[in-house]
C-alpha cells in the first residue's frame, strides 16, 4: 500500500473546496445576470425607451464587475489541478483536459470577443449589433459552463474511456459519450437554470433596497417584474431538472443518494424522511438514524426509480451488501481492487522483463476486476461512506429554499402587476435577504455534489487520496491561508465596487 499523508490531503481537499467555494459566489450570477442584461436591452431595442438603455447599462456594469472577479478566482481553481492534485491531472488528463481546452479556446473567447462591444459599443455600433453582442457574451458564459460541467458530471459518472495498463492513464475512446454523459447534462441543466434563479434574486435584492429608500423607484420597479417573471420561469426549470438530477444520482451514485436522504437501511416502497440526524449513528448499527423526523410514504422510491414498489438501497445495503437485491458489499470490491492492483504490478514487471506470456496472463487476471481498482486503495469498507450529515443537512437546505423562491418571486409578481408594490412594506425586507439566501442554496448544492461524491475523486474509479501531489502538508497549509486572504481580498473588493455602484446608481440617476 502506497504511503499516503492524510494531513497533506486534507489540506489539499481543503484549499480546492475554498477555491471552489469563493469561485463560486461568482459563476451562477454570471450565468444568471448575462441573460437578463440581454433582456433588459431587448426591450430597449425594441421599445426605444430609453430608461430601458440605463437600466440594462446598470445592471451591466455590475455583471461586469462580478464577471472580472470570476474570471480571476477560476484561472486558480484550474491550476490547482496541476499543483495539489498532480496524480490526479496524470491519471484521467487525457479525459479531464479536453473539456477544459474546449471551454478556454471556444466559449472564453466567444465571451471575451463580444465583451468589449458589449460594455464600450454603446455609440460604436448599430443598436442591433450591439444587442447581437450581449446576447453572445450571455450565451459564452453559459457555454463555458457546460464544458466545465461536462468535465465535473464525468468525476460523478466516469464513462467513454479505456484504462491503458501500459501508462496507468485513463484515455478517452468516445468524446460524444463523455459531452453526453446523462450526469453532465443533468447537472448543466440544473445548474444554469439556478444561476438565473440566484441573478433574479440578486436583481430583487437591488431593487428592493431603492424601493425601501425611496430611489430610482421606476427602475427598480421595471427590473422586478423582469427579474420575477425571469425567476419564477427558471424555478420551475430549476424543480424540474433538480428532479432528473436526483434520479441520475440514484442510478449512478446510491451511496450519494443515500447520504443526502440519511437513509441506512434500505428499503421497498421507500418514504422521504426528514427530521434532525442522529449524529452518533454508524454504518451497521441499529440506533435510529433520526433524532425527530417526518415522513412523506414511496415518494423515494419514485423519485429514485420511477415507480413506488421499487428498492431504494441504504448505506448499509451498499456497505455490507444485500444479497437479496443482488447488491455487491465494499468489502468484496475492495478485495478484487487489491487483485486488480497486484496483478497490474505483475504486468507491468513481466513487460520489464520482457516475458510476453507472463505479461499477458497477469493483464487477463487484470482485466476480470479492473474496474474495482479504485476500492483496492481503501483500508475499511465504511470508508466509502462520506460524511452523512454535510451533504444531508446542505441537501434539504437546497431544497427548502428551492421551495421557497417561486412563492416569493409569484408574490412580487403580483404585488408589481398590481401597482401596489411600494405599500407592500412587509415583502420589501424579504426581498432585500432573498439575494443572500439564494447564495445559501448554490453553495449548498455545491456541498451535495462534491461532499456527497467523497471519498471518491473519480466515482468508484479513484479515491481523493491517491490523487494528490507528493507535497508536504506545510506547503499547502502556506498556499490555503495565502488564497483565503486573496479571495476574501477579491471578495470584499467586488463587494465595496458594487455597493459604490449601487448607490450611484442608473445612468442620468432620475428613474424615479
Amino acid at each position: 500500500m502506497v504511503d499516503i499523508d492524510l494531513s497533506m490531503v486534507n489540506w489539499a481537499r481543503a484549499q480546492f473546496a475554498l477555491t471552489a467555494m469563493y469561485h463560486w459566489i461568482f459563476v451562477p450570477l454570471t450565468l444568471g445576470l448575462s441573460f437578463l442584461c440581454a433582456f433588459f436591452e431587448s426591450i430597449y431595442v425594441r421599445t426605444g425607451d430609453k430608461q430601458w438603455r440605463a437600466i440594462t447599462k446598470f445592471w451591466m456594469t455590475l455583471f461586469g464587475i462580478n464577471f472580472a472577479i470570476g474570471v480571476a478566482t477560476g484561472i486558480i481553481l484550474e491550476f490547482e489541478f496541476g499543483t495539489n492534485w498532480s496524480n490526479y491531472s496524470w491519471i484521467v488528463g487525457d479525459i479531464f483536459g479536453a473539456p477544459l481546452a474546449i471551454e478556454g479556446i471556444f466559449a472564453f473567447f466567444l465571451e471575451a470577443t463580444f465583451f468589449a462591444v458589449m460594455f464600450f459599443g454603446w455609440h460604436r455600433v448599430s443598436k442591433g449589433f450591439h444587442l447581437f453582442s450581449t446576447w453572445m457574451v450571455a450565451i459564452g458564459s453559459n457555454l463555458s459552463a457546460v464544458w466545465i460541467l461536462v468535465a465535473n458530471g464525468w468525476m460523478q459518472n466516469p464513462v467513454g474511456m479505456i484504462f491503458n495498463p501500459e501508462t496507468a492513464r485513463f484515455e478517452m475512446n468516445s468524446f460524444s459519450e463523455v459531452v453526453f454523459n446523462p450526469v453532465a447534462v443533468s447537472k448543466f441543466v440544473h445548474t444554469s437554470s439556478s444561476g438565473f434563479l440566484f441573478a433574479s434574486l440578486f436583481v430583487l435584492t437591488i431593487s428592493c433596497w431603492y424601493l425601501i429608500k425611496g430611489r430610482h423607484i421606476q427602475m427598480a420597479k421595471k427590473s422586478i417584474v423582469v427579474a420575477s417573471v425571469f425567476g419564477l420561469l427558471s424555478s420551475s426549470f430549476v424543480a424540474f431538472t433538480g428532479d432528473e438530477s436526483a434520479y441520475e444520482v440514484a442510478q449512478k451514485q446510491p451511496m450519494k443518494l443515500a447520504a443526502i436522504e440519511g437513509l441506512y437501511k434500505g428499503q421497498t416502497k421507500a418514504p422521504i424522511e426528514a427530521g434532525i440526524l442522529n449524529h452518533d449513528k454508524k454504518p451497521g448499527d441499529d440506533q435510529d438514524p433520526f433524532i425527530v423526523k417526518v415522513k412523506i410514504p414511496f415518494l423515494l422510491s419514485l423519485l429514485a426509480n420511477r415507480s413506488l414498489n421499487s428498492f431504494v438501497p441504504g448505506i448499509d445495503d451498499l456497505v455490507y451488501g444485500n444479497k437479496e437485491q443482488n447488491i455487491e458489499g465494499v468489502a468484496s470490491k475492495i478485495n478484487k481492487g487489491k487483485a486488480a492492483i497486484n496483478d497490474l504490478a505483475l504486468f507491468k514487471q513481466a513487460r520489464k522483463e520482457k516475458n510476453s506470456q507472463k505479461a499477458d496472463l497477469a493483464l487477463a487476471d487484470f482485466r476480470k476486476n479492473q474496474e474495482y481498482m479504485g476500492y483496492g486503495y481503501l483500508n475499511t469498507p465504511e470508508e466509502a461512506v462520506p460524511p452523512v450529515a454535510i451533504p444531508y443537512y446542505a441537501f434539504h437546505i437546497m431544497v427548502t429554499l428551492g421551495s421557497f423562491f417561486p412563492v416569493l418571486f409569484a408574490v412580487f409578481l403580483f404585488y408589481a402587476v398590481k401597482g401596489s408594490l411600494t405599500q407592500q412594506k412587509w415583502l420589501l425586507p424579504i426581498g432585500l435577504i432573498s439575494g443572500l439566501l439564494g447564495l445559501i442554496a448554490q453553495q449548498s448544492g455545491w456541498v451535495v455534489a462534491e461532499v456527497g461524491r467523497q471519498p471518491w475523486a473519480i466515482n468508484g474509479l479513484l479515491p481523493v487520496k491517491m490523487a494528490t501531489t507528493n507535497l508536504s502538508a506545510v506547503n499547502v497549509q502556506i498556499t490555503f491561508f495565502m488564497f483565503l486572504g486573496l479571495f476574501t481580498i477579491l471578495l470584499a473588493a467586488e463587494i465595496t465596487i458594487m455597493l459604490k455602484q449601487i448607490s450611484i446608481g442608473p445612468e442620468g440617476g432620475s428613474l424615479k
